[in-house]
């Protein structure tokens, strides 16, 4: 649709109306942060919120939020609406999923959709996630062979109708998870963050006079794709292919990507990647997308508003049955392993056609640190039992990063979560609620791949429980370890990341394990790698890095001198 449909006075109208439905979905999403129970949501800001159109395309989303939630959210609404038609809907309804199919990902993760009526006419969706700390099953785990082992699995259902809670519902999540208390609390909070959304939205009906959302939401959808199709007219036309090996669970997980940009459509092949895996590392065709999209939206149009005018004209193909598109029953809990390495693929793709724009490969994918006690560990000896089970039952999930990639003129970002978003958590907020003593959390010296523009540094974790006669499990679901993050155009790569226990031995990247009483966890998460030759680093940025033990002398000679000099 066309500015020339309408006239000054209607597109002025329509700018302070969509404005203003930016500061409607934002104060959703803070709502929902205020009111959460879980540290993932309320310090760390994983979640997504967003207003939709009956018919099911997203106009508006959130600042607030990760990609994997908001871009597959964004078509986790339409299969609502599957279930659910427009004419079946009443005031007051309430739906909620965590089908990883169709909502983003995997079974932690919380889709709550809330139908908006307005003078009785249903005139928009609020759509909101967030990730519970618990959904029964194994737990937070790569572990699983199928999905029936990662926990409660809830269908698309009416959580509320005409504002009563379903109490069969509400009583069987809470019969199937470790922490129903903060369970219960964060869906309430999705309840609330979309009904405070749907009250703005009604207010701004009534003073812009629209009956509707319609008009705006057109007008929105337009002029966001015809941003993209600008955008995209600065890049060369062509197809760019890439390849990325993940560490994986057992064996190396190969991503093939090949890269098209059209004149008005941008298309991402992942023919060739590698099948699934009998581990919960799986990635879905939903949260490929996410992270796909969001990978191509950093280099290309990434001014343009985030909806599904500007989604549209990324399409995104992975076969069924690959590690990028598993099918039903497959495991999915650490989904984000491989689901957050892929802006890196496509990156890499897109570097061949403009290398003055795209940065070098990060650590991407998060290192969370999530720690449990009160619990028994599969092949643990009675020993190790007992000291298991002497504590209280805690689970606690430090959300912890690596580096990024080092960026055309600039360094990686130091222990930044790239492509997630999300928040570290704050140590005192970490050790106020589990039995934890944070030791030490620092730069890792040495970690940021060295060129013209250095990798981002990773970080060294120390972290035991506070009492000393106690063991705890380590969930681990960590990459770059074998793998570390290549550089580009003549950089080095990171650091690999490394986890081990203080007396040397070292622990497994992925699935639970033993922490024995009174040793301490010493987790070494990624850097980024570097950009461009490191002998052209510029001296004074070398004599910076020395100053602040971001690398040490020995790095500084060896990597970074012209040989010779």
């Amino acid at each position: 649709m066309s500015d020339i449909h309408y006239t000054p006075q209607q597109r002025i109208g329509f700018q302070l109306a969509w404005n203003r439905l930016l500061s409607v979905v934002e104060e959703q999403a803070q709502v929902l942060i205020r009111s959460a129970f879980g540290t993932a949501t309320r310090e760390a800001g994983d979640l997504s919120a967003g207003v939709f159109l009956p018919d099911g395309r997203m106009i508006a989303q959130a600042v607030t939020g990760t990609p994997g939630h908001v871009n597959a959210m964004a078509e986790s609404v339409k299969h609502f609406l599957n279930v659910f038609p427009i004419a079946d809907l009443r005031d007051g309804d309430v739906l909620l999923t965590n089908d990883p199919w169709k909502g983003t990902g995997h079974l932690f993760d919380m889709t709550m959709v809330t139908p908006v009526f307005h003078h009785d006419k249903l005139v928009a969706l609020f759509a909101s996630t967030l990730h519970v700390i618990d959904i029964g099953g194994i737990g937070s785990s790569a572990d699983g062979l199928e999905i029936y082992h990662e926990g409660l699995f809830l269908p698309i259902l009416k959580f509320f109708s005409q504002g009563a809670v379903d109490a069969g519902v509400l009583n069987i999540i809470r019969a199937n998870v470790r922490e129903p208390e903060q369970v219960e609390g964060d869906l309430y909070a999705l309840v609330a963050c979309n009904e405070i959304g749907g009250r703005r939205l009604k207010t701004l009906l009534t003073e812009f006079k629209l009956h509707d959302l319609e008009q705006l939401g057109g007008y929105i959808v337009a002029h966001s794709e015809r941003a993209m199709h600008n955008a995209i007219e600065d890049w060369p036309q062509g197809t760019w292919h890439n390849h990325l090996t993940i560490d994986g669970y057992d064996a190396p997980i190969d991503i093939q990507v090949a890269v098209t940009i059209e004149a008005h459509r941008i298309l991402v092949d992942f023919a060739g990647s590698s099948p699934s895996v009998s581990r919960g590392i799986n990635v879905v065709k939903a949260y490929t997308d996410a992270y796909t999209s969001f990978g191509i939206r950093c280099l290309i149009g990434a001014d343009v508003p985030n909806n599904a005018g500007s989604l549209a004209v990324i399409e995104v193909r992975a076969p069924e049955g690959s590690i990028v598109n598993a099918q039903y029953p497959a495991a999915v809990t650490a989904r984000h392993i491989i689901g957050q390495l892929l802006p890196d693929a496509v990156f890499g793709a897109l570097r061949q056609a403009r290398p003055d724009r795209v940065p070098a490969e990060g650590a991407s994918s998060l290192w969370n640190l999530h720690l449990v006690g009160g619990e028994p560990l599969a092949g643990s000896t009675l020993d190790e039992t007992a000291q298991l089970l002497r504590g209280k039952r805690f689970n606690a999930v430090s959300f912890s990063t690596g580096g990024t990639g080092a960026r055309p003129g600039k360094d990686g970002l130091s222990v930044t979560s790239y492509p997630s978003g999300v928040r570290n958590v704050s140590l005192e907020i970490l050790e106020t609620s589990s039995p934890l003593v944070f030791e030490q959390k620092e730069f890792r010296t040495d970690s940021g791949g060295a060129g013209k523009d250095r990798g981002g540094l990773g970080q060294t974790i120390v972290v035991r429980h506070a009492d000393p006669d106690t063991a705890m499990i380590i969930a681990a679901a960590f990459d770059r370890v074998v793998n570390p993050a290549r550089g580009a155009l003549g950089g080095l790569p990171g650091a690999g990341g490394r986890l081990r226990l203080s007396n040397g031995r070292p622990l497994r990247a992925k699935g639970r394990q033993l922490i024995p009483a009174g040793a301490r966890l010493i987790v070494d998460t990624p850097g980024g790698g570097g950009l461009g030759d490191p002998t052209q680093r510029a001296a004074a940025q070398i004599d910076r890095d020395l100053q602040h033990e971001l690398i040490t002398p020995q790095a500084g000679q060896a990597l970074y001198r012209p040989k010779g000099a």
